[in-house]
This record gives C-alpha cells, structure tokens and sequence, in this order.
C-alpha cells in the first residue's frame, strides 16, 4: 500500500463478524481477524480513516500477546504474512499482511474488562458529578489523573449497538458465573499490572485500559486486542502531571478534537481533517515504537 492509503474495507471470502474497527473471517477452528484502518469515537465509525492503524493494533497486540502469555492464556497464534504457513483457504491479499492475525476460536465473554489506575475519561466526569466511579464510591478530594491507590476493575457490557453500560459486582458475577468471573477479574488485574511495568518503563503510563475474554474448553482466555492506542489511555511520563487532562498518545486525541466540534455523537460521524488524521497516525506509530523499541511494519 502507498503511504497515507487507508484500508476500510477487507472483501475475503467467510466473513463472521465486523465490527467498528476489525473485519472476522472463519477458519473453522480458527479466526483470522483484520484490523482496519477505521476509527470509532464515542460508538461511532467515522468515515476518515487513520493509515496504518489497523498494522499498529495487530503488531502491538502481538507483542503483549506473547509477551503476557504466562501470565494469561491467550488466542494468539501468529500474525498472517501470506505464506503457506498462514493456512489460509484463500490467498492473503498483500495489502493485509501484518495486519492480520491468526488465532483460536473462542466463545466471547459478553463483558468489557475495564481496569482503571488514574482518575480520567468518564470516571473523571463521574466523580465530578457523583464522588463514584462506575458506582463506587470514593474519599473525596482525588484530582484529575491522579493515580488511585489500588486498580480498579470496572466491568461494563459488550453492546453491538449503542453504548456500553457499567455493570455492578453481582451481575457481573451472574453473567459470567462466579468462578469464570473472578477468573477473569484477577487476568484482568495481573494483565495491567503487567503492562503498567513493561510500559513504564520505556516512559508510556497506561491510565487505564479494557481487555475482552473467551471460553476455550472452558477456560477464559484473553481475546480480541491488548494495550493498543485504541483500547488504552497512554500518557507519557516525563509530561505527566497530575490535576490535569494529560496529552494522549492514544485514541483520546481524536475525542479531544470531536468534542470541540458542533456534533451531536450520533451517525454519521464527520470527517476529520487532515492534520488530525496526521497527527492520530503519527502518535499511534510513536507509542507503538515506544512501547516495543520497533517501527511498525507497515506493507
């Protein structure tokens, strides 16, 4: 692909599932899951695609993928380049090479695992407004970004259509069952604390982030995308200063230019311009360099 081609479209054969960002195809046992080039704000696809998202989800997913895998199981089984070892039913478009992944199938876990470590985003508007995040009650007095003293896991439902909704700690545990629910309450934990580590230490903060499971022969594994720019609030450390909005590195600064606009969140979504689609594509190449000490492998 040219640089600043966008991709919001994948036509392959044995389409399953498409979503706002990625594009599911059935392998039987097996998944090939496409990340676009398309972004979603507040529940919204909108029609200004970012280049080379979609290589940066995949490859940066990847990577904590393997890395977390004897912390948490996983589906991950290798990100597609087109070679007979894919063992795909059909060829693999060049274009969609690295931007591909191959996993195992797995029954969806109807829930958001949000873990939140800094006051921010709609928590921050919640305690504002309530002294609670996701329901829960806090000391007063807690400034904007400012680290909470323990993790939060702050489940929310999976919605097709509309917007997710926080769900309180016993209908979590109903939806999932208990053993299943404090399962993937504690990966969720450990998988940010993980993360939190690994990040910090190449200067990224990971405000808070959301990870989404599956059953497999009835255990919950980790599915779908980890600790991307688009599931994930990252802040850069030398900047950071609590008692403020922090600048994002992540999907954020999109939101922060929509919200300026007269726009009333529904469909259609406007176009963004140009120096915002720039910036969008530099600061997701930047974290995922950051992050991983690599450059995204773009095709």
């Amino acid at each position: 692909m040219a640089p600043g081609t966008v991709m919001l479209d994948t036509p392959l054969p044995n389409p399953a599932h498409r979503g706002k960002v990625r594009d599911l195809y059935d392998l039987g046992d097996r998944l090939l899951i496409v990340a676009t080039d398309r972004i979603s704000a507040f529940d919204v696809v909108l029609p200004t695609g970012i280049p080379g998202k979609g290589a940066v989800l995949t490859q940066l997913s990847a990577f904590w993928f393997e890395r977390t895998a004897s912390v948490v199981p996983n589906h991950f089984l290798r990100i597609a380049d087109g070679s007979p070892d894919d063992g795909l039913p059909f060829e693999l478009p060049p274009e969609l090479a690295g931007r591909s992944m191959i996993v195992r199938k797995a029954q969806r876990l109807p829930v958001e695992c949000i873990v939140r470590g800094y006051m921010a985003g709609s928590a921050w508007a919640e305690y504002q407004k309530q002294g609670t995040v996701c329901g829960v009650h806090l000391p007063s007095g807690i400034s904007e970004s400012e680290p909470f003293p323990e993790p939060l896991f702050t489940p929310t439902t999976k919605a097709e259509v509309g917007h997710d909704e926080n769900i309180p700690a016993e209908e979590y545990a109903a939806a999932l069952g208990i053993e299943v629910a404090n399962a993937v309450r504690l990966r969720s934990l450990a998988l940010y604390k993980y993360g939190t580590q690994l990040a910090g230490e190449r200067g990224i903060i990971i405000a808070d982030t959301k990870f989404e499971f599956g059953l497999l022969d009835g255990e919950p594994i980790l599915i779908d995308e980890v600790l991307t720019p688009d599931s994930s609030r990252f802040w850069d450390v030398d900047s950071y200063q609590p008692g403020k909005h922090q600048e994002a590195f992540d999907k954020q600064y999109v939101r922060d230019y929509l919200l300026g606009l007269d726009w009333n969140r529904e469909y259609p979504g406007p176009e963004l311009p140009p120096e915002v689609v720039d910036k969008t594509a530099r600061l997701y190449r930047e974290v995922f360099q950051r992050i991983t000490g690599q450059d995204v492998r773009l095709p």
